[in-house]
């Protein structure tokens, strides 16, 4: 008997179908895996599973028992526990009061027994060897530090099903091995877990089972020993997808952008988010500039698209200094800039598909003051037909997937005609398909002249098409590595992690390597 089973789960959203009459299983103490497109369901029928969402339609059962799940709170009290990829922590809260939020220990039946929610989350943390104390604040963790919280706290909460969503795209590979030792002590305790990813490779590492979902239902289930990454990939999509990306060696031209001795700091916080940041960018090369969240990625695609002041040195593009430039002065200069957050600063919701095309390259359409809109639609139809976007040109963009909403920035910044493309976490939640083709386009943009500094807290994608790695810990670039010779994600992750710090500094006019 299944511990778990899902039977004709439906759920729609207006027109969109996201659950179609689902069939999903899960036997008692195993790993299984749910992949899929954004868009194939995945993530609605966990959240229905875990009560955030009803179905229209559809049984649930555990261990042969019909449950009715109205609230992640009745799911929590059968034994269902989910890690959101987003976490849910209260950064200055410390471990042991994340923990127990909304479960405290109570004395006397009305105040916090601080001490004996310190002495249980201790012991949970214990019996699972988990790196982490119960008095240590939250805002000091690391990014796998907090997910092991995020983890305590279902098991704290007695969770016998565990649900992760995207469990491993925030972390290095060394807190990737970390997490999934702990999956295998947990499934050895007798715990099932359900992982939600796009990593195939990761997939045939961890899971038993892995169940695979297009366009709202089940397509296969397969037990992941017998099914390699190419027909898991067949299978998600509906075709073959090309797993090899081709990064032609190219001799880089002259510096495009440069960074020297770059500083950013903030009232009040002794650390500067930024430290002495010194790095270049030739024409025909990608920077990848690889780090843990919090680390000073975002920081440092604020400051190269003009969106905070540094608090010190120099940003050159093309030898000409742009520190003190606005973002609007950046863009009229042909700064090609596709943001991480491609929904809020990369996209305007509420626009069209279209609007959203043209809105940096507007002045190019006007004519005495008018839009000249055969010559926008020419443009759009254009840039649909080069990038494969689906949707409607006058359909409201936040109608889109995540994938084709991030090939409608892509093809605005791309045709810019920028010998310089700032690109932050371009890949961050999409699936295969449409990560193969941003990559592709990464790397056409590079054959074309242009330098890319390409910022990612993924090594897969940095180390698929950089040329150039560079790795931030604390604000600071603490190596600078050439992609070639076997670099290694462990050897990188061990600079993530801030368990090296060799880096020579660079000299001006240049970048060095570790000593």
């Amino acid at each position: 008997m299944p511990h778990l089973e899902m039977r004709g789960v439906t759920k729609r959203y207006g027109d969109l179908l996201a659950n179609d009459a689902v069939d999903f299983s899960v036997e008692k103490d195993e790993i299984h895996a749910i992949v899929g497109e954004n868009g194939a369901g995945k993530t609605t029928l966990m959240k229905i599973l875990y009560g955030l969402e009803q179905p229209d339609a559809g049984t649930i059962a555990l261990a042969g028992a019909a449950a009715v799940i109205r609230t992640p709170l009745d799911a929590a009290r059968q034994g269902i526990g989910m890690v959101h990829q987003h976490f849910k922590l209260i950064p200055e809260f410390t471990v042991a009061q994340n923990v127990v939020l909304g479960v405290e220990p109570r004395r006397w039946g009305l105040f916090t027994d601080r001490k004996e929610a310190r002495a249980r989350v201790g012991e949970v943390i214990r019996s699972h060897g988990f790196g982490i104390e119960p008095d240590a604040r939250v805002a000091d963790l690391t990014v796998g530090q907090m997910q092991q919280v995020e983890i305590v706290k279902m098991l704290y909460r007695r969770a016998s099903l565990l649900i992760l969503d995207e469990p491993t795209s925030v972390l290095t590979e060394q807190e990737i091995h970390g997490l999934f030792r702990t999956l295998r002590s947990l499934q050895a305790d007798g715990k099932t877990c359900i992982i939600i990813t796009h990593k195939l490779h990761e997939v045939k590492e961890i899971s038993d089972r892995v169940t695979v979902m297009r366009q709202g239902r089940v397509v296969a289930v397969r037990d992941t020993a017998s099914v390699d990454a190419a027909e898991l990939s067949r299978l998600m999509v509906g075709r073959s997808v090309l797993f090899q990306l081709t990064r032609e060696a190219r001799s880089c031209g002259s510096p495009v952008l440069e960074l020297e001795k770059v500083s950013l700091r903030r009232r009040g916080s002794g650390r500067p988010l930024l430290d002495d940041v010194s790095l270049t960018v030739r024409s025909c090369e990608i920077v990848g500039v690889a780090g843990v969240s919090g680390n000073g990625l975002g920081e440092l695609e604020d400051v190269v698209a003009g969106l905070r002041r540094i608090s010190g040195g120099r940003i050159r593009h093309n030898g000409e200094d742009i520190s003190g430039l606005s973002t609007a002065t950046l863009r009229d200069q042909g700064l090609a800039y596709v943001p991480a957050d491609r929904l809020h600063r990369g996209a305007s919701l509420d626009s069209t598909v279209t609007e959203n095309m043209i809105v940096s390259h507007h002045h190019g359409f006007l004519r005495a003051g008018f839009l000249l809109s055969g010559r926008i639609r020419r443009f759009s139809e254009g840039l649909a037909r080069s990038f494969s976007i689906g949707g409607a040109p006058e359909a409201a963009i936040r109608t889109l997937s995540g994938g084709n909403i991030q090939k409608v920035i892509l093809a605005r910044e791309l045709a810019s005609s920028s010998n310089l493309l700032i690109v932050s976490e371009p890949t961050w939640g999409l699936d295969v398909a449409s990560s193969q083709f941003v990559y592709e386009k990464i790397l056409e943009s590079r054959a074309g002249g242009a330098g890319v500094l390409l910022i990612s807290s993924n090594l897969d994608e940095i180390l698929g098409i950089a040329d150039t790695v560079a790795v931030m810990y604390r604000g600071r670039i603490v190596a600078v590595l050439p992609n070639a010779n076997g670099l290694s994600k462990e050897l990188i992750g061990e600079y993530m992690l801030g368990l090296r710090d060799d880096f020579a500094r660079p000299a001006a006019g240049g970048t060095e390597g570790p000593a």
